[in-house]
């Protein structure tokens, strides 16, 4: 199978994406990448490695596409930039089973829609991140921010993929899907929450009712369903707490003598959390719901986030999600269809 990378737009550069890429050609000998953008500096990066040159291929782009464009703009007039060159590749390639990129977020979810186009039946196509619970395990948002003003039935079908996916990606059996909700009980929220609450009672999956934002990442849930405005803010408030904290317990240690020792004699303990909460381990975020995969790794993500979604996009890709996805929501019957 191959795997489309898109070396450019990401905030280091693209050593990293060549990192990632020889990295996971050493670890899967079943893939073969395809190397997107400016072809003389990926050239240069690449012969710093040991690789087999039969399994890469760089694909010539001439243009980037930053973060600091409009992504609607810039995908429509930039042809020529290293993510557009990817999703040609994606979509005129049958070979090709997916596509990783750590540029604008904007820009990933815009070329999707345009260039990848829709699975069939799917309402809306959606962003399904990936973070670390408190017990060990992983729990899946969807939507973290694609899709701003939803309808019910939206949700529903992001139920849907995401429990399909965490059944690929995670091996769940049985995949315990909730409601982002200000409280538990099955009346709480307003009245789009009741109707989405109704909805997924009636879907084909496991669905164990409301969340409150505050057990997002207590391990009780594998997958939690918000539209994408709500869950961005949910996204963002988990990132800025770590961070807040993580910058506290740090001017904390450095205040005093004995805090020092402190650290030093749990420098093991604090290792192991840093470990849990890198974002380079935890893969990307999928975009369900278009006709072939596409990860979006963290902007700041360093070889080992490159090799992570590779990864990702193999694993998918031998369980067939979209596939099962497409299946999915064929199968389910009138009211589930916008």
């Amino acid at each position: 199978m191959k795997i489309v990378v898109d070396c450019h737009g990401n905030d280091l550069g693209p050593s990293v994406a060549v990192e990632g890429s020889v990295r996971a050609l050493s670890k899967y000998d079943d893939i073969k990448i395809i190397l997107v953008g400016l072809q003389d500096e990926i050239s240069k990066i690449l012969s710093t490695y040991d690789y087999d040159e039969s399994r890469v291929e760089i694909y010539p782009a001439s243009e980037i596409i930053t973060n600091e464009e409009s992504p609607t703009e810039a995908v429509k007039k930039k042809k020529d930039s290293s993510l557009c060159k990817a999703f040609e590749i994606l979509k005129l390639d049958k070979e090709a089973v997916g596509l990783v990129s750590c540029g604008s977020t904007g820009a990933v979810l815009t070329a999707s829609f345009l260039k990848a186009g829709r699975i069939k039946g799917v309402s809306r196509p959606a962003l399904c991140p990936i973070l670390p619970t408190q017990d060990g395990g992983k729990v899946m948002l969807i939507d973290s921010g694609a899709n701003v003003d939803c309808k019910p039935i939206n949700l529903c079908h992001f139920a849907l993929m995401a429990s399909s996916y965490a059944k690929a990606f995670l091996g769940k059996e049985n995949p315990r899907v909730a409601l982002l909700n200000i409280g538990t009980e099955d009346k709480k929220g307003n009245e789009f929450s009741h109707e989405c609450f109704a909805l997924l009672k009636k879907m084909p999956i496991n669905f164990v009712g409301n969340m409150e934002a505050r057990d997002f990442l207590s391990g009780q849930y594998d997958v939690v369903v918000a539209d994408g405005f709500y869950g961005n803010i949910l996204l963002k408030s988990v990132e800025g707490t770590v961070g807040f904290v993580m910058k506290e317990l740090k001017g904390v240690i450095k205040k005093s003598f004995w805090g020092k020792v402190g650290a030093l004699l749990m420098k093991n303990g604090f290792k192991e959390m840093k470990e849990k909460l890198n974002v380079s381990n935890h893969g990307g975020a999928a975009f369900l719901g278009v006709k072939k995969l596409v990860v979006k790794g963290h902007g700041a993500g360093d070889g080992l986030a490159f090799e992570q979604c590779i990864s990702q996009v193999r694993t998918l890709a031998k369980n067939n999600l979209c596939e099962v996805i497409e299946s999915e929501i064929a199968q389910l019957g009138d009211g589930f269809n916008e």
